[in-house]
């Protein structure tokens, strides 16, 4: 959050924020984000607040955006397509670099240059694209056996958008996008 909210202040050209507005921005307090900053060294100065540029790289590195990501975008129905299609995920660092799917109808078409193979060969091709992470847009039921080999393969990173909780091996990381959820909270916070 701090990162995106420091990009688009160096975007509008501003070059030092106090911990105070970048509370504000980022709906917290300043004592906060200072305890947050702290876990990964000191920066900025007392009474001057940080630099926009310099803590927006710091954090850059910090999140591992200094780097490109090869992706492997698992699933290509409507949900996989509009990720696909979604151009800032560029502009971070992460590039979809194979697409797998079960449907042989789809098997074979390509997205913008980029060739949907089928899901069987999926070993093959995480080691051909060198891919380290993946989105999964599958059916629940076929999520967690996507998941596993794809571990086997190499990925470490997943980011799951099937309706359904993954359990992957000590050595990757899963995050979890549950679009349903995230409406069920808005409408709890709507009936207040």
């Amino acid at each position: 959050m701090y990162f995106r909210i420091l990009e688009d202040l160096e975007r509008n050209g501003r070059q030092v924020i106090s911990s105070a507005m970048l509370a504000k921005l980022g709906g917290t307090n300043s004592a906060q984000v200072r305890k947050d900053l702290s876990y990964f060294g000191n920066f900025g100065k007392r009474g001057r607040g940080y630099s926009v540029a310099d803590l927006k790289e710091t954090l850059r590195g910090i999140l591992g955006l200094n780097r490109s990501w090869r992706v492997v975008l698992v699933g290509a129905g409507q949900l996989g397509s509009a990720l696909f299609s979604y151009k800032d995920f560029n502009k971070h660092g992460f590039h979809v670099v194979a697409i797998l799917d079960v449907d042989p109808a789809k098997v074979g078409k390509t997205w913008d240059g980029v060739t949907i193979r089928a899901f069987d060969k999926c070993e093959q091709v995480v080691r051909e694209s060198g891919a380290e992470v993946a989105v999964i847009v599958t059916p629940s039921e076929a999520a967690q056996s996507a998941v596993d080999r794809l571990a086997k393969a190499g990925v470490r990173g997943f980011l799951n958008f099937a309706p359904c909780k993954l359990t992957v091996p000590e050595s990757a990381t899963v995050r979890n996008v549950n679009i349903t959820i995230e409406l069920e909270g808005l409408s709890y916070a709507l009936q207040g």
